[in-house]
């Protein structure tokens, strides 16, 4: 019996004279995603904490809305998992890995609304689980990780608006941008993106549509508290940007940011990202969709300009490759359809092995290759913390009564004072960063 309008769900319908409708549904990305996330806790216990676990640990001992570098909510969820099990890996970490699997099914999610069926659906999730920026993200708990989600969970939400035309889930972007606002100011780089790319490709009436201005009212205000601490210290975040424009930081350098678009992801990803990007600057039916292209190159040159990090746009990448996964699937279906499938299918294997090799704790700490160190500048950072913490331990424990007790350990970089902070063995500070008491802001003499 012919399905009656009635019947038809308002989200899952296109805008009248929009694009075509949304993909069928299929529970291939839950089961990926669900496997994932297995994965990366299975792995969340290999080798140690990585520096910026360690400083996250240290923050939250010192719960506030800001820090120099970055808002509440990492450390806050640092500060939980430590509660909750003192010195667990595993829990830290879990977090980032139902991150990881969230990720996988928003970008399937997506894909979805560019009119995937089920093949492409299921190609765009094994992809995302593949990539680099969900891994990484997935199996330390970081600011990037919470971003990951943030910008997937808010571009969707415009792709549905934009495909449907209902306004109102530019509510459910502008509270994921308010959220990870309470992160780190990039959110807001999304949204001049987003807001750019409705200027130049429209459609431009959305700008002062009631419920687009209403969702920027509630991540303007989520920002508040962040906002207000940084204001009342000198928006010390200026500072840490300038010291990452000057390359005075791991993946740093305009160089590096336009490298990183083809390397982030995965170079054997680049075809289908590319694939997404020309589809929808020029799919004449992908025309409500232009603006988000535009997004990205507009993130993407602010990034370079400026002198950003390079992956701080990857989770739009993915959205690209959503969107290119149409247009992938289509292409493997034609001509030579064995040959084309033999081929995706190959390269989503080298992906997936290059990707496991590279940025998750596969292979044994104590024999870890250089390569993977030298493609993978994170991996060395989770190796030796607790022989440094020893050594320095020692150190203090062999100078004289007398000098032990006033004496002070100055350390190079926050990963080693949350190193030396956790075992209690001695104190330790840290210039220009949020090891110093939480209520300064700026160095002054520490309370450890």
């Amino acid at each position: 019996m012919a399905e009656s309008v009635a019947d038809i769900d308002r989200s899952e319908a296109a805008a009248p004279g929009g694009p075509p409708p949304a993909g069928p549904r299929t529970a291939a990305s839950l089961v990926v995603g669900a496997v994932l996330t297995v994965v990366l806790l299975s792995l969340a216990g290999r080798y140690g904490y990585h520096r910026d676990e360690l400083y996250f640990l240290l923050c939250g001992r010192h719960l506030d809305w800001g820090y120099v570098d970055q808002g509440p909510l990492v450390p806050a969820l640092a500060r939980l998992a430590d509660t909750i099990a003192p010195g667990n890996l595993v829990v830290l970490r879990t977090p980032s890995a139902f991150i990881g699997g969230a990720a996988v099914v928003l970008v399937a999610a997506t894909a979805r609304q560019f009119g995937a069926g089920r093949a492409a659906q299921t190609a765009a999730s094994v992809l995302a689980a593949a990539s680099g920026i969900v891994l990484a993200g997935g199996h330390l708990l970081s600011t990037t990780s919470v971003d990951l989600l943030v910008w997937l969970a808010a571009t969707l939400c415009v792709v549905r608006m934009l495909r449907t035309g209902d306004t109102r889930w530019a509510l459910g972007a502008g509270l994921a941008l308010g959220v990870g606002l309470l992160n780190k100011p990039l959110p807001a780089l999304l949204g001049v993106g987003l807001v750019a790319g409705l200027l130049i490709a429209g459609p431009r009436g959305l700008l002062r549509d009631r419920w687009v201005l209403a969702g920027a009212g509630v991540a303007a205000l989520l920002a508040v508290p962040y906002a207000a601490w940084q204001a009342a210290h000198g928006f010390p975040q200026l500072d840490v940007a300038a010291s990452i424009a000057d390359g005075d930081s791991s993946y740093s350098g305009r160089i590096d940011a336009v490298v990183l678009q083809f390397l982030i992801i995965s170079p054997f990803a680049v075809p289908v990202w590319v694939a997404g990007l020309v589809a929808l600057l020029r799919r004449p039916a992908w025309a409500a969709y232009r603006s988000l292209a535009w997004a990205w190159l507009v993130v993407v040159a602010i990034v370079v300009v400026a002198g950003g990090k390079g992956y701080y746009d990857a989770p739009l990448l993915l959205v690209l490759a959503a969107a290119g996964v149409v247009p992938v699937v289509a292409w493997a279906r034609r001509g030579a359809p064995r040959v084309r499938q033999a081929l995706l299918v190959t390269a989503a294997v080298l992906m997936a092995a290059s990707s496991a090799v590279l940025l998750l704790p596969t292979l044994p700490a104590d024999r870890l290759p250089g390569f993977v160190v030298a493609a993978n500048y994170d991996a060395g950072e989770t190796i030796g913390w607790p022989e440094f913490a020893d050594s320095v331990a020692a150190v203090h424990r062999a100078l004289p009564p007398a000098e032990r007790d006033r004496a002070v350990v100055l350390t190079g970089n926050y990963g080693e004072a949350g190193a030396l902070a956790r075992p209690g063995d001695c104190p330790a500070r840290t210039p220009g960063t949020t090891a110093w008491p939480r209520s300064a802001g700026r160095p002054t003499t520490p309370t450890w």
